[in-house]
């Protein structure tokens, strides 16, 4: 399809989204299996949850514009899936692999917000109000996954640092500047 105006980059991009989410769905149950922190595991299942309500929007989205989210393979979304099959198939300490898994999810969190941002701009220039609010509720929980894979990630992070428990954490009272240096090491 040649792309002459914003709305036809509206319709590609919704496609692109619509096959990013279809993909994230078959990965995400992987990542739930691999992941050993229990809360990591129920973050994957509810974000199963909501990326198949994030499909079902995308489906009526695109019905709104009167076309077929099918027909377009989001190549980016394939390769981060790879990069997270990879972390899983990884030979690592149970910590260090949720730490990863982690960095693997916000990835394609980081990803589907630039992705919904854009699609939302383009509703929203092109004065299609209903379609942008849509969107932007998805936007808004793909951002709520993000803080939480960060909430995790503070947890699980210094437990992939040490997983004996052997380091004392800093102590609750270190300025902002004195946690860093610990957590860099050079204390």
């Amino acid at each position: 399809m040649k792309i002459s105006t914003l709305e036809d980059l509206l319709v590609e991009e919704l496609k692109d989204l619509y096959s990013a989410e279809t993909q994230l769905l078959k990965a995400l149950p992987k990542m739930a299996e691999a992941a050993t922190s229990k809360a990591l595991k129920r973050g994957f299942q509810k974000h199963f949850k909501e990326t198949q309500r994030h499909v079902e929007r995308l489906k009526k989205a695109c019905a709104e514009l009167d076309v077929t989210p099918m027909g377009k393979k989001c190549m980016a979304m394939q390769g981060l899936v790879e990069e997270g099959q990879e972390v899983i198939d990884e030979d690592a300490e149970p910590e260090v692999k949720d730490a990863a898994l982690i960095a693997a999810a916000q990835r394609v969190e980081h990803y589907e917000i630039a992705g919904y941002g854009c699609v939302r701009t383009y509703a929203q220039l092109l004065k299609k109000k209903k379609l942008a609010r849509l969107l932007q509720q998805t936007l808004n929980e793909e951002g709520k996954t993000d803080k939480a894979l960060t909430q995790l990630a503070r947890k699980i992070n210094v437990e992939a640092e040490d997983p004996a428990g052997d380091v004392p954490p800093p102590k609750k009272s270190a300025s902002l500047t004195k946690k860093i240096l610990h957590a860099v090491g050079i204390d």
